[in-house]
């Protein structure tokens, strides 16, 4: 299978009320839709993040499914969630990739490209 039958969506929004700049902190919700393009049933076991803040610090985060859930899409099927991440600076962006396995057991990636999280009007 290729990765390029699985498209992702990214929405992504500051949440000011949970957010507490005085202390470094910024909460930031992203909500992703992944698409299964391709012809056959394909299921997301995993998911590895890599999220970079505006000082260049990375994170690293990996577990089985997402937010609890390892979702079967059917062909053309979608499924969408919501998460959220805290940075230390008002800017920052992740990327990652989805452990995915077809429905002949064949485990494949699919990149998430990376997105941008940014208070808004931050960046003109």
């Amino acid at each position: 299978m290729t990765v390029s039958k699985i498209e992702i969506d990214v929405k992504t929004q500051y949440l000011a009320a949970q957010s507490n700049p005085d202390a470094g902190q910024y909460v930031f919700s992203y909500t992703i839709t992944i698409t299964n393009e391709s012809s056959q049933l394909v299921q997301l076991l995993a998911r590895e993040w890599r999220i970079t803040d505006a000082d260049s610090k990375i994170t690293r985060v990996a577990g089985d499914g997402v937010v609890g859930q390892q979702p079967k899409l059917e062909a053309g099927e979608s499924f969408s969630y919501t998460s959220g991440t805290v940075l230390a600076t008002p800017i920052g962006t992740m990327e990652g990739h989805y452990l995915m396995i077809d429905a002949q057991g064949e485990q494949f990636k699919t990149p998430i490209p990376s997105f941008r999280l940014a208070i808004p009007n931050i960046i003109h």
